[in-house]
């Protein structure tokens, strides 16, 4: 049987503060950097699945 959810606390004082402050510190990115990161995540994948070996 599945554990029931529990009430979000809410965030008071300087939590509440670092937390809004970093919600607004987030960086935009361009297409061609977005395009780019991605790219490049996916060469690491790949390199990362010749490491990798499956015992099924």
């Amino acid at each position: 049987m599945a554990r029931p959810i529990r009430e979000t606390p809410i965030l008071t004082g300087e939590d509440a503060e670092r937390f809004v402050r970093q919600m607004q510190e987030v960086e935009s990115r361009s297409p061609e950097e977005r395009e780019a990161r991605r790219k490049a995540f996916k060469e690491r994948v790949k390199e990362a699945k010749k490491l990798i070996t499956f015992c099924w």
